[in-house]
C-alpha cells in the first residue's frame, strides 16, 4: 500500500446540475492494488496505516487523470496547419499523412508518438479516432496496452469522397472490424468502437454494416463526427435522401444511444439534440480545434438545458494539442464569446468536463474521480520552480482559483505524475 500526500480536487458530481469542487487540502489517499481505499486528512490516513510509504506530493495539485474523448492518432504529426476550413484542411493535411500509415513502420513510430503524448498531457483514458488501416489500428492497441493507457478506438471506415487509398467496402470494413474485436475488445485496458469517418463518407451500404459489427460485438462503443463545418452539414443532408438533419443519418440504422459519442455538434438542430438527449448519448466538445478551422462557436448553453450530455476532446490535428487543459481554456473562452447565449463555466465545470464526464461517456465507472474504490488514475500538475504558474499558485485565494489558475496556465511542462491503475506510467 502507498499513501499519496497532496492537495487533492476532483468533481465525483456534475457542476452542471449544482454540485461544486471537492478539495481536500493536505489530504492523505491509500491506494492498495491500484485502487483507491482511505481518503481524508493525511494525519488520520497516515495514523490509522503507520507502517505504509508516503509519497509527498505537495507544490502542486493532483486532480483525476484526464480522459479524452476524442482524438485522432493518425494526424499527432500535423498539429499546427492552420488557416483552412474543415474540408480544405482534411484534403491537404489530414488526408495524406493517413494514407501514411498504410506502411506498417510508420504506422508503429506515431503510435508511439501518440500514446507518449497522451501520458505527457495527463490523458490516462482515451477515446481516439484509429486508423484507416487495420494494421496501424493493431499498433494502437499494442502500444496502448505496452504503456497501460485505457483506450477505446477502432479502424475508421469510408467507401466514398476520400481519396482511394483510404477507401474500404461494407464487408471489407465489417470483416476487418470483426477480427480487430476479436483480438482487442475487453483485452486488459483495451475496448473496440465502431468508427465510420463520418456520414459524408460512408454510404448508406457502410452504416448499415457499421450497425451490424456493433451490433454483433457485444459491448462496442461507437463514434463518429457531426454537425462540424456549414458546408459538411448541407452536404451530408443532399447525399441522405429523405434524412431532415445529420443525426439522423446515424440514427436510421440505430448508431444513435448510451454507447455513441459525436465529436463537435456545432451546428445542431433543436431536434437533434431532442434525439440524443432521449438516446442518452453524448458530445464530444473540441473547442480549440472549431476555433483552428473556424467551424463555430459551440453551443453548450443548448446542449445542457437539452439534457445532452457533454465531454472534452482534444481532436489534435486540428487543434493545439493533446492537453486537456488547453481545451478547458478554450471551452471557457468560447462560452464568454457568446455572451448570453453562452453558458458561464467555472473552474469545476472545466475539470468535471475533462474528468468524470469523459469517463461516463466512456462507461468508465471505476474511474473519473478520486473516492474510495476508484482506480487511481491521477494526473499530478506541480509546475516547474521559478515559472508564472507556480507563482500563481502560491498566491491562490482558495482551491477554486488554484484550479483556475491551472486552466489558464497550465501545460505538459507541468505534469509531473502520471498514474494508471496505481502504476506510475511519468514522473
Amino acid at each position: 500500500m502507498t499513501i499519496y500526500r497532496a492537495t487533492v480536487l476532483d468533481t465525483p458530481e456534475s457542476p452542471f446540475v449544482g454540485a461544486t469542487l471537492r478539495a481536500d487540502d493536505d489530504a492523505g489517499i491509500l491506494v492498495q492494488d491500484g485502487v483507491v481505499r482511505a481518503r481524508g486528512a493525511i494525519a488520520e490516513v497516515a495514523r490509522a496505516h503507520p507502517h505504509e510509504q508516503v509519497v509527498d506530493l505537495r507544490g502542486g495539485l493532483l486532480l483525476p487523470g484526464f480522459v479524452d474523448t476524442h482524438v485522432h492518432y493518425p494526424q499527432v504529426r500535423i498539429i499546427g496547419g492552420i488557416g483552412m476550413p474543415l474540408l480544405e484542411w482534411l484534403e491537404r493535411c489530414a488526408l495524406p499523412e493517413e494514407a501514411a500509415l498504410a506502411d506498417a513502420h510508420y504506422a508503429h513510430t506515431v503510435a508511439a508518438e501518440f500514446v507518449s503524448g497522451l501520458v505527457a498531457a495527463g490523458t490516462t483514458s482515451a477515446l481516439v479516432f484509429g486508423s484507416h488501416f487495420a494494421g496501424a489500428v493493431d499498433s494502437l492497441f499494442a502500444e496502448s496496452t505496452r504503456v497501460g493507457l485505457r483506450v477505446t478506438t477502432g479502424l475508421v471506415v469510408s467507401d466514398r469522397v476520400l481519396r482511394q487509398d483510404l477507401l474500404s467496402t461494407p464487408s471489407r470494413a465489417y470483416e476487418e472490424g470483426r477480427a480487430l474485436a476479436e483480438r482487442w475488445h475487453g483485452h486488459g485496458r483495451t475496448r473496440y468502437a465502431v468508427t465510420p469517418r463520418f456520414s459524408l463518407s460512408a454510404s448508406e451500404p457502410m452504416l448499415e454494416s457499421c450497425a451490424g459489427l456493433a451490433k454483433d460485438v457485444e459491448g462496442t462503443w461507437f463514434t463518429s463526427h457531426v454537425n462540424e463545418n456549414r458546408d459538411e452539414v448541407a452536404e451530408v443532408v443532399r447525399l441522405f435522401e429523405g434524412s431532415p438533419d445529420y443525426i439522423d443519418t446515424y440514427d436510421r440504422f440505430g448508431l444513435v444511444g448510451p454507447r455513441s459519442v459525436f465529436a463537435h455538434n456545432v451546428h445542431v438542430l433543436d431536434r437533434e439534440l431532442g434525439l440524443l438527449a432521449a438516446q442518452e448519448a453524448w458530445v464530444a466538445h473540441c473547442p480549440t480545434s472549431n476555433s483552428a478551422l473556424g467551424s463555430g462557436l459551440f453551443p453548450m448553453r443548448r446542449h445542457i438545458e437539452a439534457g445532452v450530455r457533454v465531454a472534452l476532446g482534444s481532436d489534435v490535428g486540428a487543434g493545439t494539442g493533446l492537453s486537456l487543459l488547453k481545451e478547458g481554456l478554450q471551452a471557457y473562452f468560447l462560452q464568454q464569446l457568446l455572451q448570453e447565449e453562452g453558458l458561464p463555466l467555472t473552474s469545476a465545470h472545466l475539470l468535471y468536463l475533462a474528468t468524470r464526464a469523459g469517463a461516463d461517456a466512456l462507461g468508465l465507472q471505476d474511474v473519473g474521480d478520486l473516492s474510495v474504490g476508484r482506480q487511481f488514475d491521477a494526473v499530478w500538475v506541480c509546475p516547474p520552480r521559478g515559472s508564472t504558474l507556480e507563482a500563481a499558485l502560491a498566491h491562490a485565494d482558495g482551491a477554486d482559483d488554484a484550479l483556475s489558475k491551472v486552466f489558464a496556465l497550465g501545460g505538459v511542462a507541468d505534469t509531473a505524475g502520471v498514474w494508471v491503475g496505481g502504476t506510475r506510467l511519468l514522473g
